[in-house]
């Protein structure tokens, strides 16, 4: 089974499912990325531990992670190893002194806790092949890089990217229509 590191690359509201949120996490290979919605709880708890903020109580993610130090282990990665009928499956995988555990879990959570630890989340070929889009390096930001773009090409790219729920390059593509409409 072939894995490949994944980073966060945003987090933002859904536009398409209200009270949820689009976790885009990009293979750092390909740069082809994955959405997955997530609840507000576990969007939270992501964005509390990549903002490093300290609540005034523990959140359960981190009750979870001070129970796993305390058990002297550790999480040492993060594997999203399944997509079946739009769900995808995540294991946890923990080292003790003894032995490696993988834990069954939802990726929202296994990823609120791979922040915690720091440690890398990976996604099996499978998973990216069957869930992943591309992300055209013409969206990153590059001045001039649109033009090579027509205005119909620009609003069809707008809108495969807004059905991947990745606003922050759709706004820069909305950017460039704008743009575009102002001086013609």
């Amino acid at each position: 089974m072939e894995k490949r590191e994944l980073w966060i690359v945003a987090l933002s509201e859904s536009i398409s499912r209200p009270s949820h949120y689009a976790l885009i996490l990009e293979d750092t290979q390909s740069k082809r990325r994955i959405p997955l919605i997530i609840g507000a709880s576990e969007a939270q708890a992501i964005a509390i531990a990549m903002e490093k903020m300290q609540p005034n109580r523990p959140q359960t993610h981190d009750l979870f992670q001070q129970t796993i130090l305390k058990l002297n282990a550790k999480i040492t990665e993060v594997l999203i190893y399944r997509l079946e009928q739009e769900v995808f499956y995540a294991y946890i995988i923990l080292r003790t002194e003894q032995e490696t555990i993988e834990i069954d879990a939802r990726p929202s959570d296994a990823i609120a806790l791979a922040v915690r630890f720091d440690c890398p989340i990976f996604a099996t070929s499978e998973v990216i092949e069957n869930s992943a889009y591309d992300f055209d390096e013409k969206t990153r930001d590059k001045r001039g890089s649109y033009a090579e773009y027509t205005l119909e090409e620009l609003e069809e790219l707008l809108q495969k990217i807004l059905k991947k729920e990745d606003y922050e390059s759709a706004a820069r593509v909305r950017d460039a229509i704008d743009r575009r409409k102002k001086n013609s």
